[in-house]
């Protein structure tokens, strides 16, 4: 059955919506998945509030085109699911590599990342890196370990000073009992 050009159009200005609000995009081949396991990727990947969309190469040609995305005709041969990554880009990356990992019959073809283009083996890299929270805790202590650091080296001179004048009141009293 022939979708109508109006439908198609609309299609169009939904997935353009999609990839240009997308930080980063992973073209997959879903060939041989069923309608169970598509279900089940689809499910893991709600949980990393993400999309995954089956998609006609000539309905994304048009949405890149549209968005202002390089389109890459390597990653949309044959059937494509597109999935997009709007907040975070290791979580997404995470599930599809994982699938693929467990003997599913997806496979990923490559990807977008800002303006950039990614393989599948970048991709499979961009998965194996720790999810932003985990990365800024890192971050965070990189720099807090040094402040700490410094304070107490700046803090150390008026620590001896303290004790010092603690030690001379105590002697004090002492000389004066």
């Amino acid at each position: 059955m022939a979708i109508s050009r109006e439908k198609k159009e609309r299609i169009v200005e939904d997935l353009a919506d999609k990839l240009s609000r997308s930080q980063a995009l992973i073209m997959t081949d879903y060939r041989g998945l069923n309608t169970a396991e598509l279900g089940e990727l689809r499910n893991r990947l709600r949980e990393e509030e993400t999309g995954f969309h089956v998609v006609k190469n000539n309905l994304v040609r048009l949405a890149m085109e549209q968005a202002g995305l390089r389109w890459e005709p390597s990653l949309f041969d044959g059937p494509t699911a597109i999935g997009f990554c709007y907040d975070e880009v290791t979580g997404p990356a995470k599930v599809l590599a994982d699938f693929s990992k467990e003997g599913k019959l997806l496979s990923i073809r490559g990807g977008l990342l800002g303006e950039g283009l990614l393989d599948a083996a970048q991709i499979s890299d961009l998965a194996s890196l720790p999810s932003r929270e985990v990365l800024l805790a890192q971050v965070l202590a990189g720099i807090s370990g040094p402040l700490h650091g410094l304070v107490n080296v700046l803090n150390a001179p008026l620590q001896d000073l303290a004790y010092v004048l603690q030690a001379r009141v105590e002697q004090m009293g002492e000389t004066e009992a």
